[in-house]
């Protein structure tokens, strides 16, 4: 195909961006792939890619609702199923009559169905049931429960963030404090947007934790610099390290943003993996302090692993005014959201049914919770493995606890005149396994990193698991 001699001045925002999940060595790998090359791809948070299978419950009920047709077929192949004595089929070859009920609801509810637009924000349906979801989750009464006109669903959290990022960056010298490491979304849109990056570093060797006195630091010195800070980004479970912030760091970062008039933006995409540690919601801990927060959730994490369909909320608590105007910061996310139009409406069904599992009792819920179980047990265990590697690799530490879908593992032995992007790339060239070298997240200077998404199958981690050693163990060496 012929290329053309036009030269086009493009917006140099999208040129600086950078976004090391999909950069580099990904891109090798794909090479890699296309020779003949097996690869394992553990680059990024894409579970149905590496085998995991899709929730029973979600696709029943998302197929009836895609193909309404299929609910009265069902119904009455079961009817006849019923009529037939002696029919080699049995009563657990047909959908149960709570996934066809479900589906009907969730038809009567949409009024439209899948295939035309929704309200902007998304059907008051769904925004209502995510609403009780945080109700139901945080124990909220009276005035703190959430209100479904201040949720808005969108294309995953990604399409969240960078809404939100897009209306509070309105001048090059705005701020947004992000940790470092941070998922490369969020120093991607601010450099798209055309602000201005404020790194904070949460404490490695203390699990992650959060510390004031960084938080302070960090604020002290973008303002020194003439910076106008406006809000922080805290991710939890976090992304690349998997740590899991405890109630004290939430209240550190809610008591910080009230003392410096900041808005929180809380990625909390993670919360159901958190492998038997407690998840603290920001919106429970902020409570009825005024704070401006955005909490954000997704189906393509926890054990849903749906990241294809792209679906997710926003809720809003305590929005601020906008100044020199009088339309509210609601107002003004509405008219983003409706240039738009709406989020695909799939995943709109997913999110649904993401807040509204099956009901105790039900003849779907025995199976839900055990595949449920089965993958969060799954997750957890390979982790395990992959830490228990680390421990044969010389210079390898590995702090946090176990959250999210990643180990960010520190590599404090490296030959002379390489980096964690050196390592990464090698990694891959010999054993066909695909990381992401810490600097594409970001790091303290002097440190490196990589990210590995603990996905691959258990057979598959036995078989690479020792050939990283030995590579690692000749690599570092020299």
């Amino acid at each position: 195909m012929a290329t053309s001699n036009l030269e086009l001045v493009v917006n140099p925002r999208v040129l600086e961006m950078e976004y090391a999940v999909r950069g580099p060595i990904p891109q090798r790998a794909a090479e890699l792939k296309r020779q003949g090359r097996e690869i394992i791809p553990c680059n990024i948070g894409n579970p149905q890619a590496l085998g995991q299978s899709p929730l029973t419950y979600f696709r029943q009920v998302l197929a009836l609702v895609e193909e309404p047709s299929k609910i009265a077929r069902e119904r009455k192949l079961k009817e006849l199923f019923e009529e037939t004595p002696g029919s080699p089929l049995s009563e657990d070859d047909f959908l149960s009559e709570y996934v066809l009920e479900v589906s009907e609801r969730i038809l009567r509810l949409s009024g439209t169905g899948t295939g035309a637009y929704t309200e902007s924000k998304g059907f008051a349906f769904v925004r209502q049931a995510v609403a009780e979801f945080i109700n139901r989750r945080d124990g909220f009464t009276g005035d703190l429960q959430a209100d479904p006109e201040r949720i808005f669903l969108t294309d995953g959290a990604s399409d969240a963030a960078k809404r939100i990022l897009n209306v509070l960056i309105a001048a090059p010298n705005d701020g947004v404090m992000i940790p470092i490491p941070q998922y490369p979304l969020y120093s991607a849109s601010i450099t798209m947007f055309g602000g201005v990056q404020v790194d904070y570093y949460p404490d490695e060797e203390r699990d992650w934790a959060l510390d004031r006195q960084e938080l302070e630091r960090a604020y002290r010195q973008a303002t020194r610099q003439g910076v106008n800070v406006k809000a922080i980004v805290v991710i939890n479970p976090g992304n690349p390290t998997g740590a899991v912030l405890d109630e004290e760091s939430v209240r550190e970062v809610i008591d910080f943003a009230e003392e410096h008039r900041l808005a929180i933006i809380a990625d909390e995409v993670y919360q159901e993996n958190v492998y038997g540690e407690k998840f603290v919601s920001f919106a429970r801990v902020l409570g009825d302090r005024p704070v401006p927060l955005f909490s954000l959730h997704s189906i393509s994490k926890g054990f849903f692993g749906e990241c294809g369909h792209r679906g997710g909320y926003m809720e809003v608590r305590n929005p601020p005014r906008i100044a020199g105007s009088d339309q509210s910061l609601i107002d003004l996310l509405l008219k983003q959201a409706s240039v738009g139009l709406c989020s695909n409406t799939a995943g709109q069904i997913l999110t649904y049914l993401m807040v509204t599992p099956p009901e105790e009792g039900s003849e779907p819920y025995a199976l839900f919770q055990r595949e449920k179980e089965r993958i969060l047990q799954d997750l957890y265990e390979k982790a395990q493995m992959i830490r228990a590697a680390f421990d044969e690799m010389e210079g390898v530490k590995c702090f946090g606890k176990t959250g999210a879908m990643y180990l960010f593992p520190r590599l404090d032995k490296l030959p002379e005149g390489t980096n964690d992007f050196d390592y990464c790339m090698a990694l891959l060239e010999e054993t066909g396994l695909v990381t992401v070298n810490g600097s594409g997240f970001g790091q303290k200077p002097g440190t490196h990193h990589l990210r590995i998404a603990f996905l691959p199958p258990k057979e598959q981690l036995q078989e690479v698991l020792p050939k990283w050693i030995e590579f690692h163990n000749r690599y570092v060496r020299g």
